[in-house]
This record gives structure tokens, sequence and C-alpha cells, in this order.
């Protein structure tokens, strides 16, 4: 993992109410099919949510969601903040991620990424992600996903 003086100066906190404004921002910018704010909010009380915002200095950059259901983390959402990206944000989300899954019990991880989302499918790729399937029309605005799986967390 690359070392950046941004990446080091994040810190993580697990998902509070007094977030969701924050992530409300980023997730209007960075995702062509926003989740609601229910749909954030709903985190808060899920059993099974692993649900974590990187912070920089006092400002929310990203933020990161899984499932973890028996053994499998099933990445939800990763979004990093349009003037944070390409700085390391995201693989440090995503590493943090893992960990937590980890500690939660999970062995393997699954996610869906838009099939075009070529920087974000060579991260998961990086990561230990292998494709091995396509989901048509899967997202609200009928983009592709490809599914990726990590076996051996």
């Amino acid at each position: 993992m690359s070392t950046t003086k941004n990446k080091a100066a994040i810190r993580f906190e697990s998902l509070e109410a007094r977030h969701i404004p924050d992530i409300l921002a980023i997730e209007q910018l960075t995702n062509p099919a926003p989740w609601s704010e229910v749909s954030f909010k709903s985190e808060l009380s899920n059993p099974s949510s692993v649900f974590f915002v990187a912070i920089s200095g006092t400002d929310v950059v990203g933020f990161a969601g899984a499932w973890a259901v028996i053994d499998e983390a099933h990445v939800t959402t990763v979004a990093v903040s349009p003037n944070a990206q390409r700085q390391g944000i995201g693989e440090a989300l995503m590493g943090e991620l893992l960990a937590r899954c980890k500690d939660a019990g999970c062995t393997c991880s699954t996610l869906e990424v838009r099939s075009h989302n070529d920087p974000a499918i060579k991260l998961y790729e990086k990561l230990g992600y292998v494709a091995c399937a396509t989901r048509r029309h899967y997202y609200p605005n009928n983009d592709d996903a490809t599914v990726m799986w990590l076996h051996g967390l």
C-alpha cells in the first residue's frame, strides 16, 4: 500500500447520525443513482452493518459500508469526495473495511461495481477481488454491474 501525506492524515470513525449530511453530499457528487438519507440512516440500526467514515482534519472525505452476514462481507458502498480522490483514500477505506469485516468473523467478501468504473475495478483487483459475473441493468439508472469475489479474507 502506498503512503501519501493525505492518506496518513486520515482517521476512521464508525458511522453516526451527525455524519449523514456530509455523506449525502459526497453521495450526490459520486453516485449516479445515489442512496437516500433513509438508506444511510437505516445503517445505524442494522446489526449486520459495518459502516464508517474517513475524516481528514474535520472533514468527512469518504465512507465505506458492508453487511457482515454469516462469514461473508457484502460491500454495499464505498465513496471518496471528488476533491480527495486519487490520494489513496479509497484503498485505505477498503483496507479498513476488510479488516473490520474480518474482525466480525467474515472469511470472504463480495461486491458489485459499475462495469464501466475501471479505476474501482482496478483497485478491487489490486486487493485480490476477481470478477466472476455481470448483472445486466443492475443499478437504478440501468448501468451493468460486475460481480467480484475475494476469498481468504
